[in-house]
């Protein structure tokens, strides 16, 4: 996932955790990692939503001033898909449960 760089400092300090997008179709995965500067956002839920939900209220949690700063940013591609997106910010060098389940794993 990619952020405009003025929204990446409230998402390092845990403020911002929810993102709105408008795709085709879901561009990420639950549990995977997408790298963000030196650290990572950890997708926990992604949810098909409609325009009408989107609210004044959803739009401060995502770190706009506005819906109409909010989906000025989300329609930036093609698709009319939306899509409410919650994550975490990892930072560097922290992990997030184990990311390989080996033989060893649980000895």
């Amino acid at each position: 996932m990619v952020f405009t760089k003025r929204l990446r400092e409230g998402i390092r300090r845990g403020r911002i955790r929810c993102s709105v997008r408008v795709w085709t179709r879901p561009h990420v995965k639950v549990g995977n990692r997408y790298q963000m500067d030196d650290g990572h956002i950890v997708v926990d839920s992604i949810t098909p939503i409609s325009m009408d939900d989107i609210t004044y209220d959803l739009a401060r949690e995502s770190g706009f001033a506005s819906v109409d700063d909010l989906l000025q940013m989300a329609k930036h591609g093609s698709g009319d898909n939306v899509y409410l997106i919650r994550f975490h910010y990892l930072p560097p060098g922290a992990w997030d449960g184990p990311r390989w389940r080996g033989r060893h794993a649980e000895e």
